[in-house]
């Protein structure tokens, strides 16, 4: 056992844990954040995405020892339009991946923010990268919905974004 120290939606979290718990149990098992949910556990789904120090992460895929004393923020920690934005669009349906569909835009919206081009950029020389559906479906490819809730999702991110359809 080895003690992490966990800053989780702006509260320290002291946890005595097994070095090989993944930052999704912890979170889980250990915190009792629910929102964050298990899908494949394999780093396939997206369901598990939370944010560390704003860039999106697989959480089963992390190791909970390595997050020791960086922000990270689950979906209980998060309010932003976005989350009433795909309430607007019927950007979700059972709601099993809504958590990590968006902590993964939000992530995803910061990118773009950022100029980081994805691998549908057209124009890698411009300063600003152009949210276009396929630059939103090609960032977003990593969050997967089984209701098929993808055109909800898009609409969401573009309306958050200011983007016109």
């Amino acid at each position: 056992m080895v003690e992490v120290q966990l800053r989780v939606n702006g509260t320290a979290h002291r946890l005595e844990l097994d070095p090989r718990v993944s930052l999704l149990d912890a979170l889980r098992e250990h915190l009792g954040l629910t929102g964050t949910k298990k899908g494949c556990n394999q780093g396939a789904c997206g369901a598990c995405t939370v944010l560390v120090d704003g860039e999106r992460i697989t959480a089963c895929l992390a190791l909970a020892v390595q997050y020791g004393g960086r922000e990270i923020t689950t979906i209980e920690g998060v309010a932003h339009p976005l989350q009433q934005a795909f309430v607007r669009t019927d950007g979700f349906q059972c709601g099993y991946c809504t958590s990590g569909q968006i902590c993964s835009a939000l992530g995803m919206l910061a990118e773009v923010e950022a100029g980081a081009p994805s691998a549908v950029t057209e124009h890698l020389a411009e300063p600003a990268v152009a949210l276009t559906d396929a630059e939103i479906r090609e960032r977003m490819s990593g969050n997967l919905c089984r209701c098929g809730a993808y055109n909800g999702i898009t609409d969401a991110i573009r309306e958050t974004a200011g983007v016109p359809s």
